[in-house]
């Protein structure tokens, strides 16, 4: 009775320390995006995208309208996306991108966490020949769907790449893209789960299983910094 009550209360610290750490990520993406376009998801494609990624972590409904009415205050002037570029142990490479309403505050945050972690901070633009800025939509691979007609109209809408697994479709276009193969989905009918603009290692380099646990050790006090959106690397 003491262990199943113990793991219980174990498993919900971890979906809590999982919430405190996304949920924020995620109001600043609706925040910045609503600012961009306007608090409309119906007239705003970059305000809904980031409301279907919200919902798919199962932020609530009052938290998404709270990101989008802090829009409209004095703060979210100050928001901006930045994006640093660094390198891990290994000799890994690493792309972080970051909104911020404080840069002084964020690039020291970033570069202590990539000293502490064996790396150094890079010049801006160091690494750009390194990535390729790709659209990314996934989306539930049902019985119903018509994988080939799907395939077939998204090929209008750019996509570069479709694959498939564990039942979730992965649709790959160029990032200038994003606006037609989202707007496909969408026309289709095609719920999407996830929708994203990713860096994608256009010459992915091999690492043995203890240096992937020392880059992914990294990877993580990266992404635990609550002004960090993603992390990208040129590991395979």
């Amino acid at each position: 009775m003491g262990r199943a009550f113990e793991y219980r209360r174990a498993s919900k610290e971890k979906r809590w320390d999982k919430m405190s750490k996304t949920f924020p990520k995620l109001s600043r993406a609706i925040t910045m995006a609503a600012k961009e376009g306007g608090g409309d998801p119906d007239l705003n494609p970059k305000l809904r995208l980031a409301i279907q990624n919200a919902k798919a972590e199962n932020m609530p409904k009052d938290n998404i309208e709270s990101a989008i009415k802090r829009a409209e205050g004095a703060d979210a002037a100050d928001i901006k996306e930045v994006s640093y570029e660094g390198k891990g142990p290994h000799g890994v490479m690493i792309w972080v991108e970051t909104a911020t309403d404080n840069t002084n505050r964020t690039v020291a945050n970033i570069k202590t966490i990539l000293n502490k972690g064996g790396g150094q901070l890079l010049n801006g633009g160091s690494l750009e020949f390194l990535f390729d800025r790709k659209a990314v939509v996934e989306f539930e691979v049902t019985e119903e769907l018509d994988m080939e007609d799907l395939e077939l109209n998204l090929i209008d809408g750019g996509l570069e790449e479709l694959t498939v697994n564990e039942g979730t479709g992965y649709a790959h276009a160029d990032f200038a893209d994003f606006g037609k193969l989202t707007s496909t989905f969408e026309e289709m009918g095609v719920e999407m789960k996830k929708a994203s603009l990713q860096r994608i290692p256009n010459n992915p380099q091999e690492f043995t299983d203890e240096q992937l646990d020392e880059i992914e050790a990294l990877i993580d006090k990266l992404e635990d910094d609550e002004d960090v959106q993603a992390v990208y690397t040129n590991a395979a």
